[in-house]
């Protein structure tokens, strides 16, 4: 009995230090969770008091970066206008070179155009009136009556033209005569001798008229003269019927 007693008494024993561990856990857990509430409370508070300053430094540094943006958009802009303006300045120096180029281009053949252009005209006799033939051979013709002679090329006292150039020359030249029986009226176009396109007509009564025209490729020193026909006559006078000219078209 007396044993019963003992067990009972130490299983009480047991059993109140058992609750007193339990009552100092949970003690100790509530100190806990009210310090870390007391802490959480602390740390809010502190955060609510930072909030304005920390969304201040943001909107800071959202400036700086939308500054730091535009400028480098700035720097970008400038170089590219800079760029810009050395091409410009540079295009601007060629086309200045061209352009005097030009100058200088259109000069020379300024000069040259005005040292190769070459037209005369002429018609047979000076003065006076009257025919000239017949004769048994061909006999140059000689136009004294100079009316335009650039370029000195066509020479009045011997009827030759002188190419100065070498080039593409026009010739044109009108015939007058009275008609005759016996003689017409003709003459030849002659290049260093050699005879080229003729003009001739032949009736026994009224004026005959021939002509003829013609382009040559002529060198530098080339001849050319009208040789007026065996046995026809040829006739001027002051009205100028019988006419030689001829001009430069263009230099080859």
């Amino acid at each position: 009995m007396l044993r019963m007693e003992k067990i009972t008494i130490f299983q009480l024993f047991l059993l109140i230090c058992s609750f007193s561990t339990a009552l100092l856990q949970s003690d100790s857990e509530n100190e806990i969770i009210s310090h870390l509430k007391q802490t959480e409370s602390q740390t809010e508070g502190t955060g609510s008091l930072s909030d304005p300053q920390q969304r201040c430094t943001q909107d800071i540094n959202a400036v700086l970066r939308e500054m730091s943006a535009s400028l480098g958009g700035l720097k970008v802009g400038m170089e590219y206008l800079q760029r810009d303006n050395e091409a410009q300045a540079e295009e601007l120096i060629s086309v200045k070179a061209r352009a005097n180029n030009t100058e200088d281009q259109v000069e020379v053949l300024s000069r040259e155009g005005k040292e190769k252009r070459v037209a005369f005209s002429a018609s047979l006799l000076a003065s006076g009136g009257g025919h000239i033939g017949p004769f048994n051979t061909q006999r140059p013709l000689v136009f004294r009556n100079v009316v335009a002679n650039i370029g000195n090329a066509y020479n009045p006292e011997t009827g030759f033209f002188i190419a100065p150039v070498r080039g593409a020359y026009h010739f044109e030249f009108y015939l007058h005569g009275v008609g005759h029986a016996s003689h017409g009226t003709g003459a030849v176009l002659v290049k260093n001798g050699n005879p080229v396109f003729i003009a001739w007509e032949h009736q026994p009564s009224y004026s005959v008229n021939p002509s003829n025209g013609l382009t040559l490729l002529l060198e530098i020193g080339d001849v050319v003269l009208l040789n007026q026909w065996q046995n026809s006559r040829i006739y001027d006078d002051q009205n100028h019927h019988t006419t030689f000219s001829g001009h430069l078209l263009f230099t080859m």
